[in-house]
């Protein structure tokens, strides 16, 4: 197949599953056509490798006009598309996050009519949560929605939002994000995580964008307790609006010689390999790819009880879900798991295996591959 996929280059999981798609399916003998303003932090390896003769990068170059005060993303997205497909001859565009990449989609196929381009849209979360449901975007993002020929979301929990959200009628199937196992191997033997800590100290990481929705103030907390019984370290991966004040909260509590802020990391296995434990106490999560990731690299997850989170930690087997907030209940379970090297150690190994058994990237993408198949044929 012929297939355009148009995402966000930022490190959000939504950037990061579409990347790994498009990679998953260039391997396995499609064309893929990314469609986007950058390209994917995740792609830059591959887009480089002179092999790699089956992804290709189209990106979207937004003309400044002093007429237009905010420049029109959108209509110029919906211009590479159409242009991609006309001269690439697409099969289908699968289009990740609603805003406005599904709007742009539907958009394009109008504008290649008569000839068929099926369009595909993921949803990830916050277009769904946050952006989608502001009143600014509401309705375009439902018409976009409704308007597509498939619809597939990354979690139950999130299929039942944007039901409840947008009170539609269209199908949804739910394909959730996965994990490429061997991207853990690779780093299996290296140090990991460890080239921040000294010797004898616990790892604790976090990966995030550093919104007010991963509450990362939570995470700092945790920690703040675990000092109290265990010779620790934090990793903060990731950047955003709140890091400055999560810095500022590490030096009221004196404890900036404990957090090492490492920023954005293309390949988080990096710094997963080696770490001892992975917090995610964010107030919504539609999935929770990091905390996938984390399970793939033999890490088990302190997490809140919340939106798609309970469809990928399982709670006492892999890690440990409590409630939105409840850090000091944070706190006692990692602490507990801490000082527990051999329980640490078996449910490690259970979060991989797990990892392996249900996300696994040739299982899942099978699913998406059902999803082409069935509005190809429709």
């Amino acid at each position: 197949m012929k297939i355009g996929i148009s995402c966000y280059p930022t490190y959000g999981g939504s950037g990061v599953v579409a990347s790994e798609l498009a990679l998953a399916l260039a391997a396995s003998g499609d064309e893929v056509h990314v469609i986007s303003y950058a390209l994917p932090s995740r792609l830059v390896q591959a887009h480089a490798d002179p092999q790699q003769t089956r992804l290709h990068y189209h990106e979207v170059v937004v003309p400044h006009y002093p007429l237009f005060e905010y420049p029109p993303y959108s209509l110029a997205l919906a211009t590479k598309m159409v242009e991609v497909a006309r001269h690439h001859d697409l099969d289908l565009l699968h289009v990740h996050y609603a805003v406005p990449n599904a709007v742009s989609g539907v958009l394009a196929r109008s504008i290649v009519a008569p000839r068929p381009l099926p369009l595909v849209t993921t949803l990830h979360g916050t277009d769904i949560t946050l952006v989608g449901n502001d009143p600014s975007y509401l309705e375009t993002t439902r018409w976009g929605i409704a308007q597509s020929d498939a619809v597939t979301t990354v979690s139950e929990s999130l299929k039942r939002s944007t039901h409840d959200t947008f009170d539609l009628e269209t199908p949804i199937t739910v394909v959730p994000n996965f994990i490429d196992p061997q991207r853990y191997l690779r780093f299996a033997e290296s140090e990991g995580a460890r080239r921040w800590a000294s010797p004898g100290e616990k790892i604790i990481v976090h990966i995030s964008n550093f919104r007010p929705v991963k509450r990362v103030h939570d995470v700092v907390e945790v920690f703040r307790r675990l000092l109290d019984q265990h010779e620790a370290r934090l990793l903060l991966v990731g950047d955003g609006p709140e890091r400055t004040r999560v810095e500022q909260r590490c030096r009221e509590l004196g404890i900036c010689h404990r957090i090492s802020f490492i920023g954005n990391l293309p390949l988080v296995e990096e710094i997963l390999v080696g770490a001892d434990l992975f917090l995610l106490p964010s107030e919504t999560e539609s999935f929770g790819l990091a905390a996938l990731e984390a399970l793939s690299c033999k890490v088990p997850v302190i997490a809140t009880d919340v939106g798609g989170l309970p469809e990928v930690v399982r709670h006492g087997e892999t890690g440990y879900l409590l409630p939105k907030g409840d850090v000091e209940g944070m706190a006692q379970a990692a602490s507990a798991l801490l000082a527990d090297d051999e329980g640490r150690g078996a449910m490690a190994e259970a979060a991989r295996r797990d990892a392996i058994e249900r996300f696994a990237y040739d299982h899942v993408v099978s699913r998406y591959r059902q999803v082409y198949t069935d509005v190809l044929a429709g």
